[in-house]
């Protein structure tokens, strides 16, 4: 039988939480805490605790120093996050402090116990909304790089060093309207609104 603690601010949290896993016969909830201070004094003293449920939000310390303790404590210890807070980058947080899954309080009773499940056996559950927030690509994620031609580089630098499109032409020894077509090409490439746009995209790929 697997040992369980919870920790949530919310008791009636706790209750529903515990109405479901005690239905499960290889869970046994060992003790349940509304504060993080009180379960690490617990955690120093107890037998080994297969896993935590554990909630970001607490009254006293937040989760994220709670997880970070229970690592150092006791390492086999697993955590699996019980939050409202639906944000990639504390999900990616509290994976990077030893977490082993994350769920939504919104998920249902068969991704709980399912979520509890993978964990104890070394695998990281994630509820499956938050599945689809990890999956998804971020809005300002780093587009890849465009591929450019050779004279589509040369056009792209000159524009970066503020040359019109009649001294770019009359350098490369190309008609004005042939410059005109590469910086439109160069603006779809890199999906850029505006000169400005595109010379700050270029930038960040590195490829002025």
């Amino acid at each position: 039988m697997n040992n369980i603690v919870i920790v949530d601010d919310h008791p009636i949290v706790i209750g529903g939480l515990l109405a479901l896993l005690q239905a499960d016969k290889a869970l046994q909830v060992m003790a349940t805490f509304t504060a993080g201070q009180a379960f690490l004094s617990f955690l120093a003293g107890a037998d080994f605790i297969d896993i935590v449920l554990l909630d970001i939000t607490l009254p006293d310390i937040s989760g994220v120093e709670v997880c970070k303790q229970i690592k150092k404590i006791s390492p086999e210890t697993k955590v699996l996050i019980i939050s409202n807070h639906s944000e990639r980058s504390i999900i990616l947080q509290m994976l990077q402090q030893g977490a082993s899954g994350y769920l939504l309080k919104n998920a249902s009773s068969e991704e709980l116990v399912r979520c509890v499940h993978d964990v104890l056996e070394g695998k990281v559950a994630f509820s499956a909304e938050v599945m689809t927030i990890m999956t998804r690509p971020l809005q300002n994620e780093r587009k890849a790089t465009p591929h450019l031609t050779k004279r589509e580089r040369q056009v792209l630098s000159m524009i970066a060093a503020g040359r019109t499109s009649a001294s770019i032409a009359e350098e490369l020894c190309v008609s004005q309207f042939t410059v005109e077509t590469h910086r439109r090409n160069l603006m779809q490439k890199f999906e850029a609104g505006n000169t400005a746009a595109l010379i700050r995209m270029a930038a960040e790929q590195q490829l002025l």
